[in-house]
C-alpha cells in the first residue's frame, strides 16, 4: 500500500514537470521563464556547488537547532498545562493571543532583537514550532486513560510518577504528531527569514543572491530543492513514527 501510494505520487510529480516543459515549449508560460528542463539540469548541478552545499547545512542547522528547544520548552510546559488545570486556564487567554500571530510579521522584531541572521532564524524556527508541540501535548494528556493514572496513584505513587509513567507514555504519540507538524514548518520559516534577512546564509540567501544576478534557473532549481527537503524530512519522520508507535496507530485503526 505504501509502494503503491509513493509511485502514484511519485507519477504524480513526474507529470506536473512533463506538462512544465510542455507549457514552456508551445509558449504557455512567460517567456522569461527558463524550460522546466533547464531548471531540472540546474538543480542537478547545484549539489556540486560549494556555497550551495553551505548554505543548505546553514538552513538545515537552523531548522534543528530551532526544533530541538522548542521540543525541549513546549514539551514540558504543554506536561505542566495539561496536568495542573490552574496553570492552564491562566495562561490559555495568552496562548490564545499569541498562537496566531504570523511569524512572519515577527521577522523585522527578530532581525532588530537579534542582529546575527542565524541567531533570527532559530528564534523565530522555536516559537513557530512551539505552538503544535504545545497544543498536541495537552491534547494527548487529555486523552490519557483516567483508570491508569487512577491505578497507580492506589499504589502510592505521586503526581510526578503518575505523569512520567502514565501521562507522558501515553501522550508520546500525540507530541510525535506535533513534531511531525513543527518538522514541516521549520524550512518555510527559515527560508523565509533568510529572504528577509540574508546576513546568515542559506537557502534563502541564495535564491535572493541568484535573484539580483537574474538567475533565475538558479532560483527554481533552489527552489525545487528546498521543496525536497522538506518532502525528505516529512517522510523520514512519518515513517520513524509509524514504526516507533505502531500500537497507537493500530489501536486508532491507522495502521493501514
Amino acid at each position: 500500500m505504501i509502494g503503491r501510494r509513493a509511485l502514484l505520487g511519485a507519477l504524480g510529480v513526474a507529470g506536473f514537470l512533463a506538462l512544465a516543459e510542455l507549457g514552456g515549449r508551445a509558449g504557455l508560460v512567460p517567456d522569461v521563464l527558463p524550460h522546466m528542463s533547464h531548471v531540472l539540469a540546474t538543480a542537478a548541478e547545484l549539489p556540486l556547488d560549494a556555497g550551495f552545499r553551505a548554505d543548505v547545512l546553514a538552513t538545515l542547522l537552523a531548522c534543528l537547532t530551532g526544533l530541538a528547544i522548542a521540543i525541549a520548552i513546549a514539551v514540558p510546559a504543554g506536561l505542566l498545562f495539561g496536568t495542573v488545570s490552574f496553570v492552564e486556564r491562566s495562561t490559555r487567554p495568552l496562548v490564545e493571543f499569541l498562537r496566531p500571530i504570523p511569524s512572519v510579521s515577527l521577522i523585522p522584531l527578530a532581525v532588530f532583537l537579534l542582529p546575527d541572521g542565524q541567531d533570527a532564524k532559530v528564534a523565530l524556527v522555536v516559537y513557530t514550532c512551539s505552538w503544535p508541540l504545545l497544543i498536541n501535548t495537552m491534547y494527548g494528556l487529555g486523552d490519557v486513560d483516567p483508570l491508569a493514572k487512577d491505578t497507580l496513584r492506589s499504589f502510592g505513587f505521586g503526581p510526578l510518577a503518575v505523569v512520567l509513567r502514565v501521562s507522558l507514555p501515553s501522550a508520546a504519540p500525540f507530541i510525535a504528531t506535533g513534531v511531525r507538524i513543527a518538522v514541516s514548518v521549520t524550512l518555510i520559516v527559515a527560508v523565509s527569514v533568510e529572504l528577509l534577512a540574508p546576513g546568515g546564509g542559506g537557502i534563502g540567501a541564495f535564491l535572493s543572491l541568484a535573484g539580483s544576478a537574474n538567475r533565475l534557473d538558479r532560483m527554481l532549481a533552489a527552489t525545487l530543492w528546498a521543496g525536497f527537503i522538506g518532502l525528505a524530512a516529512n517522510l523520514l519522520f512519518t515513517a520513524g513514527e509509524r514504526r516507533l508507535f505502531r500500537w497507537h496507530h493500530a489501536r486508532t485503526g491507522a495502521a493501514a
